[in-house]
């Protein structure tokens, strides 16, 4: 849901980056939990430039709120609300251990990972006794997601998985028509 940066003033308000389509909605969700197994109830949101300011229950100074830095939130997924997604959008969550196929029937691995470095949705992709690989989460290269059947359909050229056999390694590289 978010990651805690730096602390705000001195009564031990925290600079939240939020994750959510609405970051004043990082308290909507119910208590947040860190890795380490703490929990933190909301008790104020309110907007800055960039980040959220939140109180949490029980961090009353700047001390406590410093040894925040660099934690990240999560929330249980049950407290996500199904019924607000389109069809064409998913949870991360439910997106990992998808077994992806082609066509065929051939198994591409499980999806271990959702990514975003900045340039779009990345899956990574493990099979038995491969190296993972990052494919484009895109319409091109996800043709079907079936969440229900814990599967995906890929195409495996446009996912970058084999390469294009009707390609001449020879030609000079032309962008495909779309």
């Amino acid at each position: 849901m978010g990651t805690v940066g730096a602390a705000q003033g001195l009564r031990g308000e925290v600079r939240v980056k939020s994750f959510s389509g609405d970051p004043m909605a990082i308290g909507d969700y119910g208590h947040l939990h860190a890795e380490d197994g703490r929990v933190f109830e909301v008790l104020e949101v309110r907007e800055a430039k960039n980040v959220v300011i939140v109180r949490f229950r029980g961090i009353n100074d700047r001390t406590a709120a410093e040894a925040l830095n660099g934690l990240n939130l999560f929330i249980d997924r049950d407290n996500l609300p199904d019924d607000d997604l389109d069809e064409d959008e998913f949870f991360y969550a439910d997106l990992e251990g998808l077994e992806a196929f082609d066509a065929e029937g051939r198994s591409y691995g499980t999806v271990t990972g959702v990514f975003d470095f900045g340039a779009g949705d990345l899956l990574e992709l493990k099979g038995p006794g491969k190296r993972p690989v990052l494919i484009p989460f895109s319409e091109h290269a996800v043709l079907e997601i079936d969440l229900e059947a814990g599967r995906l359909l890929l195409d495996p050229v446009a996912a970058g998985l084999v390469e294009d056999k009707d390609d001449d390694p020879a030609a000079p590289f032309r962008p495909k028509d779309d």
